[in-house]
């Protein structure tokens, strides 16, 4: 299947997906049969993620381990993590800031003008799960088994870099044969990988049915500002991440954009990064990503590099002061802005974790949490694009850190096109671990 050919069906299904769940929004008599015509679209998308989920987290495990193995040295690895932390952090205070200039040029809430809602109106978000403390111990596993069944991405982590870096000391000979095993592993995690990702035009179709046929395409139209304001932002997003990635890559960051549209389109459709992570993770190595770099910054961007989540929340914020004309000073604005960069890094594996981000943080400056209940009916509508924004500066990220550590192989352009395309019989796949 070629690359064309699998972003195609992807649009192709999306399409169907609108036409199909507008066909069943207008047929069902009453909201709750459009709900329950939705429910059987559920059970594709359900065995879709389902899927999905279920390679996460050896996929992770895999390609950490092996890539740790080989480098063997925990120096690189700590420059590796540096170098990514700091590229998160700049790409983070870029994000809120282009959210919350947009917020205030196009004013999107202004001509609302909502009464101020009841003291104890409730939005049912778990922000009681937005706290350091339990951020911080969530970090470390008590059980990797544990770990695993949950696809806590960061506690796999954690442990495979002691996994990794243990055995990459080891010199014994059963000790590279581990090593070898775990390369191995890794290419048959991606050979699955290729299986999964055959079903993705079915997800993406069956998600965007559901979503349209309990909310019908009016309701596009109803917050259409909202809408137009938040993409408006989000491609300016687009150009200052790749127009950062350029200044590192050149023009070969343009490659990198036509590879990685794929899995930028499914995490679109779905409004799942996850859905996304392993097809990303197979384009970078198109790409030519060393194996080493991908599977340990990618991951860690999964929760410290959300670019359009960032620039959600604070657009989101200030949205609910306009909507019920709350002023807010520039000094206020900009320490909202220092704390949603601290607070959003604790919310990984949250659902919906960054309206929890925006529900936490509005109480502290006495803006109404129930502002977000405004919002929450067209959340998957904005949630499609910040999941999009998210694979690209996870993308861009993972490449320029790789560029830094000379851990980017040359590879011929023009395999580029193929897409998941079996290897010839005896052919091994070009995963590189070497340091």
């Amino acid at each position: 299947m070629k690359a064309n050919k699998s972003s195609l069906l992807i649009l192709v299904a999306l399409i169907l997906g609108i036409i199909a769940g507008y066909a069943c929004n207008q047929a069902a008599p009453t909201p709750e049969a459009a709900k329950e015509i939705a429910g059987y679209f559920g059970i594709v998308t359900d065995i879709f993620l389902r899927l999905i989920k279920m390679i996460i987290a050896p996929l992770v495990f895999a390609t950490l381990v092996s890539g740790l193995a080989n480098i063997g040295d925990s120096k690189t690895v700590g420059r590796i993590g540096t170098k990514a932390l700091g590229w998160f952090i700049a790409a983070s205070l870029a994000s809120l800031l282009i959210g919350l200039v947009f917020a205030n040029l196009l004013q999107p809430g202004h001509a609302l003008n909502m009464p101020l809602p009841e003291a104890g109106t409730a939005t049912n978000l778990k922000t009681g799960a937005l706290n350091l403390k339990d951020f911080i111990t969530q970090v470390f596993p008590k059980s990797i088994v544990e770990a695993m069944a949950g696809n806590s991405v960061l506690q796999i982590l954690v442990f495979s870099v002691f996994f990794g870096l243990a055995l990459g000391n080891l010199h014994s000979q059963a000790a590279r044969s581990l090593v070898q095993t775990m390369d191995e592993v890794v290419h048959v995690m991606l050979k699955v990988t290729d299986y999964v990702m055959r079903f993705a035009p079915l997800g993406v179709f069956a998600a965007v049915a559901a979503v349209v046929t309990t909310q019908g395409v009016g309701m596009l139209a109803v917050f259409g500002k909202l809408l137009a304001s938040f993409y408006l932002a989000l491609f300016v997003l687009w150009a200052v991440l790749i127009g950062a990635g350029y200044m590192v890559l050149g023009k070969e960051v343009f490659r990198l954009i036509k590879l990685v549209r794929s899995p930028m389109l499914l995490g679109f459709s779905t409004a799942s990064s996850e859905s996304a992570y392993p097809k990303l993770m197979e384009q970078l190595e198109k790409f030519g990503v060393q194996n080493r770099v991908t599977g340990f910054v990618l991951p860690l961007g999964y929760s410290f590099n959300l670019d359009g989540s960032m620039l959600y929340t604070g657009f989101a914020a200030l949205f609910v002061a306009q909507a019920y004309g709350i002023p807010m000073s520039l000094g206020e604005q900009v320490t909202m802005l220092l704390v949603l960069m601290i607070s959003s890094k604790g919310v990984a594996g949250v659902p919906r974790s960054s309206l929890v981000v925006v529900a936490a943080v509005l109480p502290m400056f006495h803006l109404p949490e129930a502002g977000l209940l405004l919002i929450m009916g067209i959340d998957h509508f904005l949630d499609m694009g910040r999941t999009a924004t998210n694979v690209l500066g996870n993308a861009i990220a993972t490449t320029v850190v790789a560029k830094w550590e000379n851990a980017i192989d040359p590879v011929d352009a023009s395999l580029d096109e193929v897409d998941g395309a079996l290897p010839v019989e005896g052919e091994t796949c070009p995963v590189s671990a070497t340091a």
